[in-house]
């Protein structure tokens, strides 16, 4: 019964976030701010964890393909790969726990200290400036890192190639686009701006429903990551079947 009741407020917070975002006035200089502090300081972990998932992938796809004979096919294989799916998903993954531990602790924390009373007593609209922002921000950024994921994902994947069999660059990545369309780069990088929407929508919920001082805030942080987690794995599958749909090929 407490399961179905919180699914029931997080759909009604989820609800009202849509709701308030596209309502004047907008908090355009908070929501860049967010931008930066959510978007931009996570450049270097996308940036270091997909180079070293294309050293990986790469690794895995050769030792799979060359029992074939088929090592040909290595650089379009793990493009394809990232692109449609490792990419996004593990972008997300990635996220969740950065991003979302980092709103549920912040946004609980301020509720804990009554910082979010005090900013409506200030006659301010803590529901926009504190969560509409935030997810504004991360709806922004979730495509745009994945892009960076992607980008050294393949990188990391030449690097693993290069150093094997010493393959040219521009020899690597004229198989790796090759097979590419925008039938498969679109809807798969598209389809993370659901999950910015999901990563800090559950973490604002749990954090601006934060109880019992700063116990209260250590749990906003780790629940907001496990349930951000499922949530996004859950529309993964939901999404992955509708893009299938619309694009059988």
């Amino acid at each position: 019964m407490q399961f179905l009741v919180m699914v029931g407020e997080l759909s009604r917070f989820a609800g009202r976030v849509i709701a308030e975002a596209f309502r004047p006035p907008y908090e355009f200089r908070e929501t860049v701010r967010q931008l930066f502090e959510l978007g931009c300081r996570s450049v270097p972990l996308i940036a270091a964890s997909g180079f070293a998932v294309g050293v990986v992938l790469s690794m895995h796809t050769r030792a799979s393909l060359a029992r074939f004979g088929a090592e040909a096919l290595i650089p379009a294989g793990l493009a394809m790969a990232l692109v449609r799916e490792t990419g996004p998903l593990t972008a997300g993954l990635l996220l969740s726990g950065r991003i979302g531990a980092g709103i549920g602790a912040e946004l609980g924390a301020m509720k804990v200290t009554e910082q979010i009373d005090a900013l409506e007593a200030t006659a301010v609209d803590s529901f926009r400036y504190l969560v509409v922002t935030r997810v504004i921000a991360c709806v922004i950024a979730l495509p745009l890192l994945t892009t960076v994921m992607n980008v050294m994902g393949i990188l990391g994947g030449f690097a693993a190639e290069t150093a094997i069999t010493g393959v040219p660059m521009r020899t690597y990545f004229r198989q790796a686009f090759s097979p590419i369309q925008f039938s498969d780069l679109i809807p798969a990088t598209l389809k993370t701006m659901v999950f910015g929407f999901i990563i800090a929508t559950a973490a604002s919920y749990l954090g601006v429903n934060t109880t019992r001082g700063t116990e209260g805030v250590g749990q906003a942080s780790t629940r907001s990551v496990v349930l951000s987690s499922m949530l996004l794995i859950l529309a993964n599958v939901l999404l992955v079947r509708i893009i299938f749909f619309f694009y059988p090929a």
